[in-house]
């Protein structure tokens, strides 16, 4: 598969790499994999040749970039380099078996099904039309714009508002919407959703503020990827040492809806139609530590890893000190 790596140099400012195992090799021309993705939209090249055209003889060590013992700096996998308020960052939850066991724990008090499981066995129901059908509607969340977006080695804050913060390990497609207002999908890439899981277990009309939090994806985005059944592993690092780990898999033959059943949904809005805009939509987390009772400590490094997608993503978390500040608006 075709990966690519977006990067920065404190000269060299922005480049793009593709992937070949230990080695880098920049472009020559696109700074980023949306100007990339652009470019070879209007010569009419899917985005693999346009990279792999590109490609120049100019080769990095990916060791010590990934390690962090270069100046070079992985930055996130995708995003839109000039204005990132025009990429839309968002979810769908409730896709897969684990995450709607999980919500079901936090919300049960009867012993009588949730409406999180009711929406899980929705999408077993009506999630996986025929093609060229439409299913039914998935959960949908909106995490925030692409200044939230983190790369590979960057932190995830908890801000002092919130009450928890925790990985979720998923998969998530990049977009750009082409001149005509038709979503394209650029590729896809891990990455780690991050949520505030007790604020949302309070009540689950609290899902949406629970959302609202950084998030990474990366270190590759992978341009030809495989969907299907995509296995993973989760870890959380304390001091060097796993504190938790878990074996994952996503990929559409272990989820409740379609690949294209969840893009129909997310796009069939006129407001995520528009010409020049960018995409990052996860796809659902297969388990988290929350669910099985872990704490997340400030330092502790959380670690996402797909097959095919790359090398890992690490991120460590950062935990504000409490105390929330009001914020006082003033008339004009």
């Amino acid at each position: 598969m075709t990966r690519l790596i977006q990067l920065r140099h404190p000269t060299h400012n922005r480049r793009v790499a593709l992937v070949a195992d230990n080695s880098l090799h920049l472009l020559s021309t696109y700074r980023s994999v949306f100007e990339l993705a652009q470019a070879a939209m209007e010569a009419g090249l899917s985005a693999v040749s346009a990279a792999q055209n590109d490609a120049s003889d100019r080769k990095l060590d990916y060791d010590s970039i990934y390690s962090g013992e270069s100046e070079w700096r992985i930055l996130a996998a995708f995003d839109h380099p000039s204005e990132p308020a025009r990429c839309l960052v968002s979810g769908t939850g409730l896709t897969h078996k684990a995450s709607a066991e999980n919500r079901q724990a936090m919300h049960k008090d009867t012993g009588t099904i949730t409406d999180s499981m009711r929406m899980y066995e929705s999408g077993l129901e009506g999630g996986r039309p025929e093609p060229g059908k439409i299913g039914v509607m998935p959960e949908w969340f909106y995490k925030g714009l692409g200044t939230i977006l983190r790369g590979h080695g960057d932190p995830l804050a908890v801000p002092a508002y919130a009450e928890d913060g925790g990985e979720e390990p998923e998969i998530a497609g990049a977009y750009i919407i082409d001149s005509s207002g038709a979503p394209r999908r650029v590729g896809m890439m891990a990455g780690n959703e991050f949520s505030d899981h007790k604020i949302e277990k309070k009540n689950y009309l609290y899902l949406a503020p629970s959302k609202l939090r950084t998030c990474a994806i990366g270190p590759e985005i992978v341009l030809d990827a495989s969907f299907q059944a995509v296995p993973g592993l989760v870890r959380v690092e304390r001091a060097g040492k796993d504190v938790w780990s878990k074996g994952i898999v996503s990929g559409e033959e272990k989820m409740s809806h379609t690949l294209a059943n969840l893009e129909h949904h997310h796009f069939k809005y006129e407001a995520h139609r528009r010409p020049g805009d960018a995409h990052v939509h996860f796809f659902g987390a297969d388990a988290f530590s929350f669910g099985e009772g872990v704490t997340l400590q400030d330092g502790d490094q959380m670690i996402v890893e797909f097959a095919g997608f790359g090398r890992a993503l690490r991120n460590p978390i950062h935990i504000e000190p409490r105390g929330e500040t009001l914020i006082g608006v003033k008339p004009v």
